[in-house]
């Protein structure tokens, strides 16, 4: 087999390669792209080296949490454009959506069976982590997983670091040398593997491809299963194909005003990917190639001193670079703690300072406080709160900048910070589109402290915890066209 970058492969278990196995199983489950994918690359070297056919399969399961309507579409368009996708290559695809609870891992383990070797997608959040290591245990054969998270391996440091700037630093000094380790463009291209004609017929029979589901998904075919059915489907479509295309905007008409646009929504210039990405329907490195060839950028351009700094390393427009600190230095950050901690998603992974500025703080008289049911209908006092709420109920996004302020309100309108905490990861994982995603946790914590430093001076419920207004906000960013969008007119 070609080399392949050690950093990322993540051994499941002790167990032996099968060469007598009918085929190469590679598990899609994060990573649920035909490009750009480190674990499909990784696959397809194995069926190369083992002269086996490569079997491909992306499970859509229902008894994650929050599954709804709204997230099955998503992640079925997705499904679509790979069933076209693989279709031409030397792959075999088996897109399958689950009836029940757990189907999904009984056919993953039939296939297993089957198998020489398990490639799947190493992704340090959701419920993907303790499903695959679960499947693993149980497995006669080598099961592997593969982190095509980022630009930076996971496993370069055991370290979690606490501050954007730290972490920032640490790419600075290590970045450089992964970044001629990229995955291939395409990793089936010009590969020549013996072809699968179709599925064992023992599977086919008990657990026949979803085709049907997938293409009848916007006529209802959702209906049926076991998920929630109040959170309907939302404007925006997932896929790598409208991937591509938002990123392909983003580059031509945003990018050059980036850094001083993306915080007001009225001007719109924020890329949108995060859902994308999310779902794996495009990688950064995709995204950083599109982007280096748009600015014409060479690796020779780096600033040799690694200072911790937002601009200047990068050798960027200031567009450029300020989207780079976005995709690689926030992004993976969150990566970096959920991949180190398990608590990564309680109150008690919170900075210590943090923690005690909201202890002390807890008992502050609060001039509101909103039950969740308040909160979820966008039922509060506040107009820009309530139009950042229904943008996130009607859309599944909420604009950047206005997503710190949600958060921060909702930490002063509840009875503690751990309600608050809860509230807000029921809301954000429920409607969001790129819910349950590090990312997401990144924003979600840095309400209550995580990633940032004490404020002063000290205010009720806060302490010296960052305090942001809907009053200072609305003077400081372009919002009247978004309020005319997201305030509904009165009768």
């Amino acid at each position: 087999m070609s080399q392949f970058p050690a950093e990322r492969i993540v051994a499941y278990n002790n167990a032996l390669l099968n060469s007598n196995g009918e085929f190469v199983l590679y598990w899609m489950t994060a990573f649920r792209r035909d490009q750009w994918n480190f674990s499909l690359e990784r696959a397809a070297g194995w069926a190369q080296e083992l002269r086996k056919p490569l079997l491909i399969f992306e499970a859509l399961h229902c008894g994650y949490p929050w599954a709804s309507e709204r997230l099955h579409s998503f992640i079925l368009d997705g499904m679509r454009d790979n069933q076209s996708n693989f279709k031409d290559t030397p792959a075999f695809y088996f897109p399958f959506v689950e009836r029940f609870g757990n189907q999904a891992n009984e056919v993953i383990r039939e296939l297993a069976s089957r198998s020489c070797v398990v490639i799947t997608d190493e992704y340090p959040s959701l419920f993907l982590k303790r499903m695959t290591r679960s499947v693993a245990k149980d497995l006669p054969i080598r099961m592997e997983g593969i982190d095509s998270n980022g630009l930076l391996p996971m496993g370069v440091t055991d370290k979690v670091f606490l501050t954007a700037y730290s972490f920032r630093r640490f790419l600075q000094k290590q970045l450089l040398r992964f970044l001629d380790q990229f995955p291939k463009r395409n990793p089936l291209a010009n590969t020549s593997l013996p072809i699968l004609k179709q599925l064992p017929e023992e599977i086919s029979r008990k657990w026949p491809a979803a085709l049907r589901e997938i293409i009848k998904v916007s006529h209802g075919s959702l209906r049926n299963l076991p998920i929630d059915h109040t959170v309907r489907a939302v404007e925006t479509r997932g896929g790598s194909r409208r991937a591509r295309a938002k990123l392909k905007d983003f580059l031509h008409a945003n990018l050059h005003r980036y850094h001083i646009d993306r915080n007001h929504p009225d001007y719109n210039a924020t890329s949108w990917l995060s859902p994308y990405l999310h779902s794996g329907h495009i990688s950064a490195h995709e995204i950083f190639s599109e982007l280096v060839e748009a600015e014409q950028w060479y690796p020779e351009h780096l600033s040799a001193k690694a200072s911790g700094q937002r601009e200047g390393w990068w050798g960027m427009s200031q567009g450029g670079e300020a989207f780079l600190d976005q995709l690689v230095t926030w992004r993976e950050l969150g990566f970096n703690m959920c991949s180190k901690r398990d608590d990564y998603d309680r109150f008690d992974s919170l900075p210590e300072w943090a923690q005690k500025e909201l202890a002390t703080h807890e008992s502050d008289d609060r001039q509101y406080v909103y039950t969740l049911e308040e909160f979820e209908s966008a039922k509060t006092h506040d107009p820009l709160w309530n139009a950042a709420q229904r943008q996130l109920l009607l859309e599944g996004v909420i604009h950047n900048y206005l997503r710190m302020l949600w958060g921060k309100k909702i930490l002063e309108w509840t009875s503690s910070p751990r309600e608050a905490l809860e509230i807000m990861i029921e809301l954000n994982d429920r409607y969001a589109l790129d819910g349950q995603d590090p990312n997401s946790y990144t924003g979600i914590f840095w309400v209550l402290g995580r990633y940032d430093r004490p404020f002063g001076p000290t205010r009720p419920v806060f302490g010296k915890i960052r305090y942001m207004s809907s009053s200072s906000t609305m003077k400081r960013i372009k919002l009247a066209e978004y309020m005319r969008r997201m305030v509904p007119a009165r009768n």
